[in-house]
């Protein structure tokens, strides 16, 4: 007869998976912009941010820690390339609202906790799971969590700072496994983007589960996982696990 899987870590992505903004990006920059004179569309601004996101990005990767840069200098240019693409071209008047908004962006204030969250948290602990967070994040994490009243659910922070890799790299989730001293058989992740951590953590072994949220899901993505990998909600997760652990290992 087969053994059941015992699962040992859970490790988690944080952003859209477990908080939140309270209020869009654009909208955010909007408002600072207007606090210091300045009147830009919080649409222009938002679609600007995914550009000027996207790109620093691609340009240094993991906030900048191979090429020299801080995390808040990485952050404050993403800023300051946002506001020039909505069409203001004044550095110089930016740059408080740059560091406002890297100050806003650093305070638990500026963040919710979803649904279910802290009830799933508490759940899968009682279990005698241990969690980690794994996260393409910045320094700021940690205290995030700590102001939201969810770090002391987690043994470790893990932030693609920190790892100088982001998900999907591999490295991530071996640096994670690694600290955690477990196998990657006896470990999932759970997070709501297929590529960076439903593949991701796949692709090391580990099992995984895709938060899907109120939107539908891309046809394809829906296509390319089963059916009991996906959570509606948080609070699908204990079920799935459950179903999960009673299957035979490498199902």
């Amino acid at each position: 007869m087969a053994r059941r899987l015992q699962l040992q870590l859970l490790t988690w992505d944080v952003k859209d998976t477990l908080l939140r903004l309270r209020h869009p990006v654009g909208e955010e920059y909007a408002a600072k912009a207007r606090a210091h004179g300045l009147e830009v569309e919080a649409a222009a601004l938002g679609q600007a941010f995914g550009r000027a996101y996207r790109a620093q990005s691609h340009s240094f990767p993991s906030y900048g820690l191979s090429r020299g840069l801080t995390s808040r200098q990485w952050w404050l240019d993403v800023v300051l390339q946002t506001f020039h693409q909505a069409g203001v071209r004044d550095a110089q008047a930016v740059a408080p609202i740059a560091d406002q908004l890297y100050e806003d962006f650093s305070s638990s204030r500026t963040w919710q906790v979803l649904e279910g969250a802290e009830a799933t948290l508490r759940g899968c602990r009682k279990r005698g799971l241990r969690l980690a967070v794994v996260s393409n994040f910045d320094r700021r994490l940690e205290d995030i969590l700590a102001g939201l009243g969810l770090q002391e659910h987690f043994d470790f922070v893990l932030t693609s700072e920190a790892a100088g890799w982001p998900k999907p790299d591999p490295r991530i989730f071996h640096e994670a496994l690694r600290l955690a001293q477990v196998e990657p058989a006896v470990a999932a992740h759970i997070g709501d983007s297929y590529q960076c951590d439903y593949k991701g953590a796949r692709a090391v072994g580990m099992h995984s589960f895709l938060v899907a949220g109120p939107e539908p899901l891309d046809p394809a993505v829906k296509d390319s996982v089963p059916e009991e990998h996906i959570l509606p909600s948080l609070s699908h997760l204990l079920p799935a696990l459950d179903c999960l652990e009673g299957s035979p290992p490498g199902l």
